[in-house]
């Protein structure tokens, strides 16, 4: 039943179909997206291990090119973002643009490569809640068990309203990032032997056969600002709301990161930084930290770098969450996905299937681990790096498929020449993409450590050509089997809007009934 009451749901469907609108501002989608970057993690974890794996000195410049590509991105996704409204995001995007065969096959690719980017934190989470507890407590944990404690903490806030997610996200989030800041305020003060270098920014530095891994990871640490869509049915003026929120956070996310990586460069040297990333990996930035600023603040920021992990699982929970209520809800799925709560208003169904997935892959590392106690091999080493750039990989071909349905969307439309520039921003921003896709499973063997002959280095990015694939057949054999769910691909509440519409001129066709008789009732 419609209404006009700005709290309730407005849905055919009726109010367990559709997120509750209204409930997120600015600063709440802000800090929400932001979120999922995890500074502190990406400063801790990944710019240590691109400079240790990749010996990429230029790791800052690489920060600085891919702010460039992801703002020309932005252009094209954000005008989008005005015309269309759904939980779906990129696979609504895309289906709109390309077509519903298309949008099927970047549903089951946003699921695969979110998911596996979320369930990948929890094996770093678990490995350093399980050396914290051996440093602090004097406590021997397997690093599975803080991982599945995690899991559960965070499916329950999943359940919970978004407003009380990005609350949490929020705090955690400020906290890490001006621990961060101070770092490098320290380090700008206090350099390494070879001063205020800039060799970092020289394009010279980026020779060597790790590019394409050093920008998958580096990709990996924008992946955030693209979710603000996400929540479009649940912001206030999500026309305006939304694209404010990913330009914001990619100009943030660029600064931040490529300030940082510098940072962490000059303090210890652009001679010596890789040597050191080698010999330190995730701990080079508390062995920079403590020299400057001391053994407690050191302490302190371990414990955020973990809790900064946590509010990238929520954030990344959150989002799969709502990609698979979009996909039920438009019959990609099943039907009991595509509702909500009805005390929160929260995809409470996708959030159990997700919390599911979760328990299942730790689950199955946990078991395959045979390494001693305090061993990162399994935790971090596979699950953490291994998934982590299978999702990178799956987001970087979502982006590129979607530069691509915006230019078809508005050129369909009769719009190419008013948006031309915009449309002139995603075609380079897709071509950037095409770029770094090749280039990264070119360059798969030494993410892994691999032999370019090992199975895995065609295995891990396989998954997201398996999904590709996979999504495909199956809008194909919706468009065939059941035409009128592949209709709907991408049309979120809109398609149910049709269907009350066509229900309504079918019934004001129908003939009256015969006297005597009651009138069907609705």
């Amino acid at each position: 039943m419609l209404t006009d009451n700005n709290s309730a749901i407005s849905t055919y469907k009726g109010q367990e179909r559709a997120l509750r609108a209204d409930r997120i501002g600015l600063g709440g989608l802000l800090l929400s997206v932001l979120a999922a970057s995890a500074p502190l993690l990406v400063v801790a974890g990944v710019m240590p291990t691109t400079y240790a794996v990749m010996g990429i000195v230029g790791q800052p410049l690489i920060f600085v090119l891919l702010g460039v590509v992801l703002l020309l991105f932005s252009v094209g996704y954000a005008e989008m973002s005005r015309h269309v409204h759904n939980a779906g995001a990129f696979y609504a995007y895309i289906a709109r643009g390309l077509g519903g065969t298309a949008g099927a096959g970047a549903s089951v690719v946003a699921l695969v490569a979110y998911s596996a980017m979320q369930v990948g934190i929890y094996g770093i989470f678990g490995f350093e809640v399980s050396g914290l507890a051996d440093t602090y407590l004097g406590l021997t944990v397997a690093w599975w068990i803080p991982a599945l404690a995690a899991a559960l903490v965070v499916g329950v806030l999943g359940w919970l309203k978004i407003d009380l997610s990005a609350k949490v996200l929020g705090v955690l989030l400020v906290i890490e990032v001006c621990m961060v800041v101070i770092f490098d305020v320290a380090a700008i003060g206090d350099p390494g032997p070879q001063g205020l270098s800039l060799t970092a920014f020289d394009p010279g530095t980026l020779a060597g056969a790790g590019l394409g891994t050093a920008l998958c990871f580096a990709f990996a640490s924008f992946v955030g600002f693209e979710q603000a869509p996400v929540y479009a049915e649940e912001t206030r003026r999500p026309q305006v709301v939304v694209a404010r929120a990913m330009f914001l956070a990619v100009g943030f996310a660029a600064l931040f990161l490529a300030l940082s990586s510098w940072a962490l460069n000059i303090a210890s040297g652009p001679a010596r930084i890789v040597q050191d990333a080698q010999e330190q990996s995730a701990g080079l930035l508390f062995y920079l930290t403590e020299g400057r600023l001391g053994s407690t603040f050191t302490d302190v920021m371990h414990v955020f770098f973990v809790t900064g992990m946590f509010a990238a699982m929520l954030s990344f929970h959150n989002v799969v969450a709502r990609y698979a209520f979009a996909m039920g809800r438009e019959g990609l799925l099943p039907a009991a996905l595509g509702r909500t709560t009805r005390t929160s208003g929260a995809p409470g169904t996708g959030s159990l299937l997700q919390s599911a997935v979760s328990f299942a892959v730790i689950a199955v590392f946990a078991l395959t681990d045979d390494k001693p106690h305090g061993d990162p091999t399994a935790p971090v080493l596979n699950l953490f790096t291994w998934m982590g750039n299978v999702g990178a990989l799956g987001v970087i071909v979502l982006m590129a498929t979607a530069s691509a349905a915006v230019i078809a969307f508005f050129v369909r439309r009769g719009a190419a020449r008013a948006q031309a520039w915009r449309l002139l921003c995603s075609g380079i921003a897709g071509a950037a993409m095409l770029t770094i896709i090749v280039y990264t499973v070119k360059d798969f063997d030494v993410l892994l450590g691999a032999e370019p002959g090992s199975v895995l280095r065609w295995v891990l990015p396989g998954i997201i050509g398996l999904a590709v694939a996979g999504g495909l057949v199956y809008g194909l054999v919706l468009r065939s089997v059941r035409p009128e769910v592949h209709r709907r691909i991408g049309l979120g509440n809109q398609a149910f809007q049709l269907e009350r519409t066509a229900a309504a001129q079918t019934d004001s066709t129908d003939p009256a009934p015969p006297a005597g008789t009651a009138a069907p009732r609705g």
